[in-house]
């Protein structure tokens, strides 16, 4: 079985006991969040589609840790008109595993 996600702007194809990381959720390592922006939820050839989201729908995971990714560094550079810029970004992120999916 599995579940199509919404977080932080982005989708997620998620199955039980899979590890990914989503952009920043306030909450602690060890604590449970639930994903209630559930789009599609699959499996045992039932496929429930929502429109968009599916009612009742919930998708539960475990936060493993906090923590912030590589690197990304920007350099930006005009020719002849003695402009240069360069700096980095690191982005924030939760990784959870999931623990529970729960079809509407």
């Amino acid at each position: 079985m599995y579940a199509v996600i919404r977080s932080g702007g982005k989708q997620y194809r998620v199955a039980e006991g899979d590890v990914l990381r989503v952009e920043k959720l306030d909450a602690e390592a060890g604590a449970t969040v639930e994903f209630d922006q559930v789009l599609l939820v699959a499996g045992d050839g039932d496929v429930k589609v929502g429109t968009p989201l599916l009612d009742g729908g919930r998708v539960s995971a475990e936060v493993l840790a906090q923590g912030r990714g590589r690197k990304i560094e920007v350099v930006k550079f005009k020719r002849r008109k003695d402009y240069q810029r360069h700096y980095g970004h690191r982005q924030h992120y939760t990784e959870v595993k999931i623990t529970g999916i729960q079809a509407g």
